[in-house]
């Protein structure tokens, strides 16, 4: 592994975000979505539905998936792959929590 991918950027407390919720990062390349279950696991998408563009982040989380606020489209935070849909997809991105602390794979911000 080359020095890039060994460093995640460290985006604040995972505690910051309360359980089914979650919280926006704005990045050059657009905003984030930053989510984290009620299991406590945390996941990060593109902040746009693939449907209608709507903001995943104002969306409900439930198990491993979040309702689009506009159009309820049902979206994997796995893989960001629409449910029950053919088509339609948002990047899901890397992130991990160490030490209480989010980290964000830095290609989420030039991918």
């Amino acid at each position: 592994m080359n020095a890039m991918t060994e460093t995640w950027l460290d985006i604040g407390a995972a505690d910051e975000i309360p359980l089914r919720g979650a919280r926006v990062v704005k990045t050059p390349r657009g905003c984030l979505a930053i989510f984290r279950t009620g299991a406590d696991e945390v996941f990060a998408l593109d902040d746009r539905c693939p449907h209608k563009g709507g903001p995943l982040s104002q969306g409900i989380v439930h198990g491993k998936a979040v309702t689009c606020p506009l159009h309820n489209w049902v979206i994997s935070l796995e893989t960001g792959q629409a449910q029950g849909a053919d088509e339609g997809r948002t990047r899901a991105h890397r992130i991990r929590v160490e030490a209480g602390r989010l980290l964000l794979d830095p290609a989420a911000l030039t991918a």
